[in-house]
């Protein structure tokens, strides 16, 4: 039996990364701001943008709206992030879950 192999793709979904992960790195670093900067240009307070920048809080909507207005990212690219996290989070829990599947009403 041949081994299966995981492709980047494989970990990629099952892993994704957080946007707030993917902002911080990718636009804040680069530009070299502050976070207290970063929170100025986007009009937030700057324990909101934390919270998002450190993965304690998810990418809301808006955030993603004025990350997109101010440095050109897609919202919804941002908001697709936002999601496959949530999904890949909720898979890792989903053995703590337990629930019955629904069998129907007998007739």
């Amino acid at each position: 039996m041949r081994p299966t192999m995981r492709t980047k793709t494989d970990l990629r979904m099952k892993s994704p990364v957080h946007p707030g992960s993917f902002v911080k790195h990718e636009i804040i670093e680069p530009l070299r701001l502050s976070v207290t900067e970063a929170a100025k240009v986007l009009g937030v307070t700057r324990p909101a943008l934390s919270a998002v920048l450190n993965e304690r809080a998810s990418l809301s909507s808006e955030m993603a709206l004025r990350i997109e207005k101010a440095f050109g990212v897609s919202m919804d690219t941002l908001m697709r992030m936002q999601n496959s996290f949530d999904i890949a989070e909720a898979r890792k829990r989903a053995g703590e879950i337990k629930i019955a599947r629904y069998a129907g009403a007998a007739e």
